[in-house]
């Protein structure tokens, strides 16, 4: 499985993004998958949880084999390198990371 991530950038705090990640396989088919995120001098975390609760969805179009995170309301704290994740019959496969930037 390939992915390919793409849809980040520079913008000011409270504004939005929305990150695309296409496959090489159909989406339906593919176990899991997620979008993870590095901040600089941190651990690869699960884009997940009360630090992104409300504010980011994550979304998938099978009819396009992508999924999507659409990230509003950004705050500086959001700034990392956003990572495509699959999980697929036990391989584990990651995208090229897709930098995201927020300016306060």
């Amino acid at each position: 499985v390939q992915l390919q991530a793409s849809g980040g950038g520079l913008v000011q705090a409270g504004g939005s993004l929305r990150l695309s990640c296409v496959s090489s396989k159909n989406t339906f088919d593919i176990n899991y998958m997620a979008w993870y995120r590095q901040a600089p001098g941190t651990a690869r975390e699960l884009v997940a949880g009360d630090a992104v609760k409300g504010r980011f969805t994550f979304s998938r179009d099978n009819t396009k084999n992508t999924v999507y995170l659409q990230m509003d309301d950004l705050t500086p704290e959001d700034t990392a390198v956003y990572y495509c994740y699959a999980r697929d019959r036990g391989t584990d496969y990651w995208g090229k990371g897709t930098l995201v930037t927020v300016s306060s």
